[in-house]
């Protein structure tokens, strides 16, 4: 299953753990996406939404 929202195309971004002792681990960041039922020209339809998307008003939840 993909990280990626449904509206923005918002996706996991990629960087360094770093310790305090300076030691780099890669790791990545997941976008907070949320499994909801939106409305889509009339019709209900599930989707994952990222909760900047679900703040702004881009979506319609049914």
């Amino acid at each position: 299953m993909a990280k990626v929202c449904d509206i923005c195309g918002k996706k996991p971004v990629y960087g360094n753990k770093v310790s305090h002792s300076n030691n780099r681990i890669r790791r990545r960041w997941e976008p907070n996406l949320q499994r909801v039922r939106i409305r889509v020209d009339g019709s209900l339809k599930r989707a994952k939404v990222c909760t900047s998307c679900l703040r702004s008003g881009r979506v319609q939840k049914a």
